[in-house]
């Protein structure tokens, strides 16, 4: 099964932060990349920006922009989800990945994280979606599990889809079938139900949401 860290990708080597302006614009003309991370020493700094590159002297250095880095990022330990939302949010076609003693790893490019995000059984498999609600203390993922298979529901995926004031909120995407028994079951043991999408409407935005990205990629 393909993981999500199969695709880091480390063809091309970062920009060192005492590069020239020119030779980094250069770069970014042969290359169609909104972004691309700068190091220092090996370690990471920030994304430059494409848009940003194209205004600055070209007798300079990358270090005399160094302010206008973007300090965005992926951990290797990420779901695909959070990944294409570090894209979305940033809008930029390539992140930078590290891990978890923030080394730097490598990059993710949009188009490979598109491409997988298309053949998750999360997105091609038919179900429904549910979107529960428990205080942050008293949820459990285990839990959550255990109350769609007791029902007979087959799980396909969850996620953390919001955190707000010590509430969080996880998307559940189960095999049509039991739907209002699960529902039922997450109300006794004090779930509250934020909403349920039996025609995967839900991910229907997910998939605007990708759509959108490969349209800015061809932007």
């Amino acid at each position: 099964m393909t993981e999500i860290t199969d695709y880091i990708n480390n063809d091309i080597k970062a920009i060192a932060i005492d590069e020239s302006i020119e030779t980094v614009q250069d770069f970014f003309a042969e290359l169609s990349f909104s972004h691309f991370p700068v190091l220092e020493d090996g370690t990471y700094l920030g994304s430059i920006a494409l848009d940003d590159v194209e205004t600055f002297d070209t007798d300079k250095k990358v270090s005399d922009y160094r302010y206008t880095l973007e300090g965005f990022y992926a951990r290797t330990n990420m779901i695909w989800l959070d990944v294409l939302e570090v894209f979305a949010r940033n809008h930029t076609s390539v992140v930078p990945v590290l891990d978890d003693r923030n080394n730097y790893i490598g990059y993710y490019e949009i188009t490979d994280i598109v491409k997988f995000f298309h053949e998750t059984p999360f997105l091609k498999e038919l179900g429904g979606i549910i979107i529960v609600e428990k205080n942050s203390s008293d949820y459990s993922m285990s839990q959550i599990t255990q109350i769609v298979e007791s029902n007979n529901g087959k799980l396909l995926g969850l996620f953390i889809s919001n955190v707000e004031n010590d509430n969080v909120q996880v998307t559940v995407k189960i095999t049509l079938g039991a739907m209002s028994e699960i529902i039922q079951t997450f109300r006794r043991y004090n779930y509250e139900i934020i909403s349920e999408h039996q025609e995967d409407n839900y991910l229907n935005a997910l998939k605007e949401r990708s759509d959108y990205l490969d349209k800015y990629l061809n932007i």
